[in-house]
């Protein structure tokens, strides 16, 4: 069982390619652009109109967005034990989290890193930037509360909400004006803990080396 990934350095794909990494199955990696001044590929375009990556590929099938592909090969994978079963008493917080995490938090970052989306006019953009980055404290600060004293997000086990929870830290940009981890003490402490996995070091090398 092998599969296909629209990737790109800084998108969510990396995400995608951990979780990849973890259960183990062939991937073929196909390079994009998440530049907003250069064309994606027609191929990328024609099964996500977005024009955003991931985009994930098995058989004569394709999805995107991030966590819908999370949950997909989670279960798909069953033996990589990275997600609560469906009967599972933590597979509500489970998919609660993805679902914060895809539409809240991220969007936090998306106001701040493309205003115009959310901006009637440019005169507007600063002012959306700003929202963003007060969202992102709000939004970092639901998880961290919802963490608590648990060693990972869904308590004793480690799961790809923790995978998850490590890409959106990296997109934080302190120059940019958004809040350091140290905010979120129990953000910080799952986020430099997912990060000693190998899975993690292989695909995150070049941003670990940049950022430490």
């Amino acid at each position: 069982m092998s599969y296909k990934l629209y990737y790109a350095l800084g998108s969510a794909a990396m995400g995608v390619r951990v979780i990849l990494e973890e259960i183990g199955a062939p991937y073929e990696l196909i390079q994009t652009t998440i530049a907003m001044d250069q064309p994606r590929p027609a191929e990328q375009m024609a099964l996500n109109p977005n024009g955003w990556v991931p985009v994930l590929i098995w058989d004569d099938k394709s999805m995107y967005e991030c966590a819908a592909i999370t949950v997909f090969l989670c279960d798909r994978h069953r033996e990589a034990n990275l997600a609560p079963g469906i009967d599972d008493p933590e597979r509500g917080l489970y998919l609660q989290t993805l679902v914060y995490f895809s539409n809240s938090v991220q969007n936090a970052f998306q106001l701040n890193y493309y205003p115009d989306r959310f901006a009637d006019t440019p005169a507007d953009e600063a002012s959306a930037q700003k929202r963003g980055i007060r969202r992102l404290r709000e939004t970092w600060k639901v998880i961290d509360d919802q963490i608590g004293d648990n060693q990972w997000v869904l308590g004793d086990r480690f799961s790809a909400a923790d995978i998850y929870l490590f890409m959106l830290t990296t997109w934080l940009n302190i120059p940019r004006g958004h809040p350091s981890t140290d905010e979120f003490p129990n953000v910080a402490r799952i986020a430099d803990a997912v990060m000693q996995r190998p899975s993690v070091q292989l695909v995150y090398e070049k941003w670990i080396a940049e950022h430490n």
